[in-house]
């Protein structure tokens, strides 16, 4: 299963921007997605830092498995989920 998250309509309200990647990451952990995509938008690139530096905090970071930058759209991130443990980063040493 893959998640959508598309910020363009909120690109200049950063509360809700916060609370929609939020919202994104709890909705993956509660329905087990293996990945949500994340598109912040070409742009000047600063939706994109925000949306990097929100998935960089501590608590946020322990909630998924790793982030990838699409190399053909760079105004699209991926953050890709493990299951197998309640926080997705235990384990990590198999």
């Amino acid at each position: 299963m893959k998640l959508k998250l598309d910020l363009h309509d909120i690109f200049n309200k950063g509360h809700e921007i916060d609370r929609a990647l939020r919202g994104i990451i709890d909705e993956a952990i509660q329905k087990k997605a293996a990945m949500v995509e994340i598109i912040p938008g070409k742009g000047s690139g600063a939706l994109k830092k925000k949306v990097i530096r929100f998935l960089d905090q501590k608590e946020i970071k322990q909630l998924y498995h790793r982030v990838e930058k699409d190399g053909d759209n760079w105004g699209r991130l991926f953050v890709h989920f493990r299951h197998d443990a309640p926080t997705g980063r235990r384990g990590r040493g198999r």
